[in-house]
């Protein structure tokens, strides 16, 4: 079995040059078209807010902070989910959005050349649902004031993601930028550092990195991608980092006992052996 720390030697970026090139003008284009119907979108949703008299300062803020919580979880999401599946060669999707990933593992200081349409234009992109189904909830009742000021303080800080992720690779950040970041408000450099550690298969959350330690303890992203491969036979990361450090890495998760799996196992043992052992405590007649 190929030890973890033998999996780096194995891993094969893609070109970086080549990679740059496939930000093209009709991705920017649509990265332009994003980000201003995001904002139309949100503006409209905090008018309604403002409106509405089934609103309060403490409701607000909880949406807000939860939505915080729930924006560093779902860029994990979608951060584990760019870098691991799917290919730059894909239609639409490639040059788009799986592009991106790809180029920042080999030059992860690209992003700090990127203008702000270029950092941010996807998530604003991916947002425009959620968007548009906050703006869609009736504002006729506590609940539903809640429900959309969460959905539209979650998808803000969505948006907010990529840059967060940029000012942390920046070398000297704004002053108080680098405040934000030394206490932990937005993603600081030395917490993300950790997933730029090739094979880069951990710590995926880049709004603020609170959720990536939960996240870890319970193996989440190394069972989905197990339940990925058994239901698609797709390879993790094959793409990103070349089939023989997938493979390699695939190996070591494979050897790596999962602590919910391992009680799941001991549970149907101890329940298989439980009745032969009732069996053959009974008196022969």
């Amino acid at each position: 079995m190929t030890k973890p720390d033998k999996i780096t030697d194995k891993v094969r970026l893609q070109d970086a040059q080549t990679l740059a090139q496939g930000y093209s003008p009709a991705i920017r284009a649509m990265e332009i078209a994003s980000i201003v119907s995001f904002v139309a979108l949100e503006g409209v949703l905090a008018y309604k807010l403002w409106s509405t008299h089934h609103t309060g300062p403490w409701l607000l803020t909880l949406a807000v902070v939860l939505g915080y919580l729930a924006a560093d979880f779902v860029s994990g999401f979608v951060h584990w989910m760019g870098d691991t599946w799917g290919s730059t060669e894909m239609p639409v999707l490639g040059k788009a959005f799986i592009r991106p990933f790809r180029e920042h593992h080999v030059d992860e200081k690209a992003i700090t050349r990127h203008d702000f349409v270029e950092t941010n234009g996807n998530n604003c992109l991916v947002s425009l649902p959620v968007a548009a189904l906050a703006v869609a909830v009736p504002l006729n009742g506590p609940g539903w004031v809640f429900l959309a000021a969460f959905l539209g303080a979650m998808i803000f800080w969505v948006m907010a993601t990529n840059q967060f992720h940029k000012w942390s690779h920046l070398d000297t950040p704004p002053a108080l930028i680098h405040f934000l970041q030394r206490v932990h408000l937005i993603l600081p450099p030395d917490h993300h550092r950790i997933h730029h550690t090739a094979p880069f298969n951990q710590y995926y959350c880049i709004t603020v990195g609170w959720m990536n330690r939960p996240l870890r303890m319970i193996h989440f992203f190394p069972l989905m991608e197990r339940l990925i491969t058994f239901v698609t036979g797709q390879l993790p990361r094959q793409d990103d980092i070349g089939t023989e450090a997938a493979q390699a890495l695939v190996a070591v998760d494979d050897a790596t006992q999962v602590p919910v799996l391992q009680a799941a196992k001991e549970l149907l043992k101890a329940s298989a052996e439980e009745p032969a052992a009732t069996v053959s405590s009974r008196p022969v007649p």
